[in-house]
């Protein structure tokens, strides 16, 4: 009996220790970050080329002590509403575990209540999409236990726009228009040569 208890006891905690660290809800966490991002509203980054700079900050309007459980700040790029219809890789989930939203890290940096700020060039590999900036702060086990963000509520405001690589080199645009030119000003040449070889042939004398 003593051994089932044991056993019952081990599940328990081995739940509730998932339900801590696997399963935490977005809607559980406050607001306690300001966030800043230097793209102004609207604005078009080229992934590979444009900096971002984001700023954060503990919100002192809070009470003393409700940071005390920060040790980490973890910077991500999020997929805005606006790019998330219908593409299920990209879906906002309230299970933090399960959510798809934020793929793409800007910056972990250990926690400071002050100013804080961080550079970082645009990927080569983010999608052409609109964005926004959010931030996680994480206690020692890495669970997020707070965050902030750029946008709204229902993250409409201050969204902007990366714009993706093409895979295109300006340099081979620019050798492919002038191969095309030479193309078309060879065919003209061609034509006009074979012309006057028909008009001689035709003005001939028997």
């Amino acid at each position: 009996m003593a051994a089932v208890r044991t056993v019952l006891a081990s599940l328990v905690l081995a739940c509730s220790a998932q339900a801590c660290y696997g399963n935490v809800l977005f809607s559980s966490l406050q607001r306690t970050l300001i966030v800043s991002a230097s793209p102004q509203p609207g604005q078009v980054v080229k992934a590979g080329e444009d900096k971002i700079t984001v700023t954060w900050r503990f919100n002192q309007s809070f009470a003393a002590g409700t940071d005390s459980a920060y040790k980490t700040v973890s910077v991500k790029l999020c997929y805005a509403p606006i790019s998330q219809v219908d593409r299920s890789w990209r879906k906002t989930v309230d299970n933090l575990a399960k959510d798809k939203t934020c793929q793409h890290a800007i910056a972990a940096k250990p926690y400071s209540p002050s100013n804080q700020s961080a550079e970082w060039l645009v990927q080569k590999d983010v999608p052409e999409a609109t964005y926004f900036v959010r931030a996680y702060a994480l206690d020692a086990a890495g669970v997020q236990v707070g965050f902030g963000q750029t946008t709204n509520k229902n993250k409409t405001t201050d969204l902007f726009v990366v714009q993706a690589i093409t895979g295109r080199h300006p340099s081979l645009d620019i050798a492919s228009v002038c191969f095309s030119a030479f193309s078309v000003v060879s065919l003209i040449g061609f034509f006009i040569v074979e012309k006057r070889k028909a008009n001689k042939a035709g003005s001939a004398p028997n």
